[in-house]
């Protein structure tokens, strides 16, 4: 029997075993395909996930394999410069093939222990008190403690659940395609430069090597969106477009994605969870949705291994939908905002020029660049700090930097007074005793998934806390 089995081996599926492996938990994920795709469903990484990666030691993999980018020009391709002294450490986009996200997010897990198993794909589920069953496409038959559904927008376990999915279908729908094409480079970014004064959903990015990633928007809606446009399909819609299909030919693949948006009724139903696109769907635009996922993960994982582990206190699984819904409800609301903005029509161009106006004021840019990016976000922990709830960003310690201290995945009592404790906890929160310049409060105490669950400097109060978050003292 399992701890825990994950459907779906993608970024939120591999990052979720991680997660619980660094907990000692039994993890094995399932993935349906039997090879890695190739299709590039995200070009990168924002602020808040690259974090995440400093946080448990991942992030120099990425670093060498990626290339990093300015901030600004993610709302709605509206371009403005990042606000000054981002409070981040990584003012940056990482500019990253998803394949390679969860390549690497893979072999993380799979060197902390996790198993993953592809060409399995999960066809059947059911519960009881003590665990959850599952059945495979062969007919294997499988047992964990608990199953977490990260297998998409078209989740199988999500079906199966009969968890309801409110939201909107897809009203339009985009091509895209990594092709060659049989144009000079400077031809190319004039006759797309035209096109995007009117069709913002409308793009070519060069790859090298005369490969383009190409998006143009299709004439209809498709009954079935998992079915790939085919080539005639594509120059079609680019010579509807831009006059030219710019001799495209030898397509790496192609795809089509609509801008449905959609968002779960619950993220756990009693020992089966939801997680990444199988929780919500929303159009890609501001690059969110990989991070979305990696998050959704980082805030499941060591919930869900505390509820393994024997020693969660009431309610803390349950945190999971309670912080992690709102997030996503709001990643689906500057979506479609962003979406209307996009559109050629009259009305919504004139409420695009009028934000581009709001955007220079550095307030209005830094809010929705931290949207973006979900450095915004604060749980709603309860009134205290203007700290709380947030996560905290890397500073600079004595020795080191907090984010190296937190590789483990446990909890952490960032203490600048020396006379705290978490005795009695110290088999799940890791107590640091140093200072940092950049930090103006005694002490922190944070989360693994680096929110902060407390500020101060007295153990009376630290004692009222470590309970809600670590559970029961050990004597």
């Amino acid at each position: 029997m399992f701890d825990v089995i994950i459907a779906g081996g993608g970024p939120t599926g591999v990052m979720l075993a991680g997660e619980l492996r660094l907990h000692d938990v039994h993890a094995l994920v399932l993935e349906k395909e039997a090879e890695p795709t190739g299709y590039v469903r995200a070009l990168g990484l924002h602020v808040r996930s690259i974090e995440v990666l400093d946080q448990r030691g991942l992030l120099e993999r990425f670093l060498a394999l990626g290339r990093q980018y300015p901030l600004g020009g993610f709302f709605a391709g509206i371009d403005k410069p990042s606000p000054d002294r981002l409070d981040t450490a990584h003012p940056y986009v990482l500019g990253i093939p998803q394949t390679i996200t969860e390549r690497l997010l893979a072999e993380h897990a799979t060197e902390l222990g996790a198993e993953i198993r592809r060409g399995c794909e999960l066809v059947g589920l059911s519960q009881d008190e003590d665990g959850v069953s599952v059945e495979l496409a062969e007919g294997t038959q499988l047992r964990s403690r608990y199953l977490v559904g990260c297998d998409g927008g078209r989740s199988t376990v999500r079906r199966l659940l009969g968890v309801g999915f409110p939201g909107e279908p897809s009203r339009v729908e985009t091509l895209l395609g990594e092709v060659e094409v049989a144009v000079e480079p400077e031809t190319l970014a004039a006759v797309v430069a035209e096109v995007r004064k009117t069709q913002k959903r409308f793009g070519a990015t060069p790859f090298g090597e005369g490969v383009y990633r190409v998006v143009v928007p299709a004439e209809g809606v498709a009954e079935d969106r998992s079915v790939p446009p085919t080539l005639e399909e594509f120059t079609q819609q680019l010579r509807a477009f831009a006059g030219t299909d710019f001799g495209v030919h030898s397509p790496r693949w192609l795809s089509r994605f609509g801008d449905a948006t959609r968002l779960v009724e619950r993220y756990r139903s009693g020992r089966v969870l939801l997680a990444g696109d199988a929780a919500h769907v929303h159009p890609p635009t501001g690059g969110q949705g990989l991070g979305l996922g990696i998050q959704d993960a980082v805030n499941l994982g060591w919930k869900l291994a505390a509820e393994v582990g024997g020693w969660a206190p009431e309610g803390l699984l349950d945190s999971y939908h309670t912080e992690r819904h709102p997030v996503a409800a709001d990643v689906l609301d500057n979506t479609r905002a962003q979406m209307e903005l996009l559109s050629p029509e009259p009305g919504p161009r004139a409420v695009r020029r009028l934000l581009s106006e709001l955007m220079d004021f550095e307030e209005v840019n830094r809010y929705l660049i931290e949207k973006i990016t979900a450095i915004g976000v604060r749980y709603d922990f309860g009134e205290g700090h203007e700290l709380l709830g947030r996560r905290l960003r890397d500073v600079g310690l004595k020795r080191g930097r907090l984010y190296e201290r937190m590789h483990g995945g446990r909890g952490l009592l960032l203490d600048q007074t020396g006379r705290l404790s978490v005795a009695g906890w110290a088999d799940r929160v890791d107590h640091v005793v140093e200072f940092s310049e950049e930090l103006d409060v005694p002490a922190v105490l944070l989360r693994p998934d680096g929110h902060v669950a407390w500020v101060g400097d007295d153990q009376q109060e630290l004692l009222s806390q470590l309970p809600r978050w670590f559970g029961a003292p050990v004597s």
